[in-house]
C-alpha cells in the first residue's frame, strides 16, 4: 500500500467507480448526540482531496444539528464487491459558502427543489404534503433558478486518522492505518 493516504484513497475511489456503477460514493456517517448516544446513516461524499472528504446536507436536519453541536465525525465507505474499506475520524468544519453554492447549482434541478422543500428530519404529515410542496416549488422556480437555502450546508471531515482495510482469506485482513502527525502521517499495520 501506497505511503501515501489521499494517493491510496483516489485510487481505491477510482477502482470502486468502475466496480461500483451505483453510488460507489456512499459512506456510513456517524455523529454523536448532545446525550452522547451515537448515530449513523448513510451520506454521499461528494468531493475529497488532502484536506477532507466532503458531504452536504440540510443543517437543521439531525445529523446537520449534530455537527453544528459537536463538529466531530466518523465515516466508512465500504465495497463489498470489491472486499474493501475505508474508515476515517476527525474534525469537522462548513465548506464555503462558494463551495456549497456551485455543488448546489451542479444538482439537478429536481434535487434542488426537494432539498427546498424538505424539512429534512421534521415529522411529516403525509406524503401528499411533501409532493404538494415540491409542485407549489416547481411552479414558483419554473422559470428561475432555484437558490440554495441558507441551511443547505457542506461538511468537511478532516480526518486525523484513515484507516484502509481489505478482505483477506481465513478472516486475515490487510489493515493499514494512517494517523495525522504534524503535517505528515504516520503509516502502522494493524492485526486483522
Amino acid at each position: 500500500m501506497s505511503s501515501d493516504p489521499w494517493a491510496l484513497f483516489s485510487a481505491w475511489m477510482a477502482e470502486a467507480e468502475a466496480a461500483e456503477p451505483v453510488d460507489a460514493n456512499a459512506m456510513a456517517l456517524a455523529t454523536a448526540g448532545s446525550d452522547g448516544l451515537p448515530d449513523v446513516r448513510v451520506v454521499l461524499l461528494k468531493g475529497y482531496d488532502p484536506r477532507g472528504l466532503v458531504f452536504y446536507t440540510n443543517a437543521e436536519s439531525a445529523k446537520g444539528e449534530q455537527l453544528l453541536a459537536n463538529p466531530q465525525a466518523a465515516t466508512v465507505l465500504y465495497w463489498k464487491s470489491l472486499g474493501r474499506q475505508i474508515r476515517a475520524r476527525g474534525p469537522v468544519s462548513r465548506v464555503t459558502i462558494e463551495e456549497a453554492d456551485a455543488y448546489f447549482e451542479s444538482r439537478h434541478r429536481d434535487s434542488r427543489i426537494g432539498a427546498v422543500a424538505s424539512r429534512q428530519s421534521r415529522p411529516l404529515l403525509d406524503r401528499p404534503t411533501l409532493m404538494a410542496e415540491v409542485a407549489a416549488l416547481s411552479e414558483k422556480y419554473e422559470n428561475g433558478p432555484v437558490p440554495r437555502p441558507e441551511h443547505w450546508l457542506g461538511f468537511r471531515i478532516a480526518p486525523v486518522q484513515l484507516e484502509f482495510w481489505q478482505n483477506g482469506a481465513y478472516r486475515l485482513h490487510d489493515r493499514v492505518r494512517f494517523t495525522r502527525e504534524g503535517d505528515g502521517w504516520a503509516r502502522a499495520r494493524l492485526y486483522p
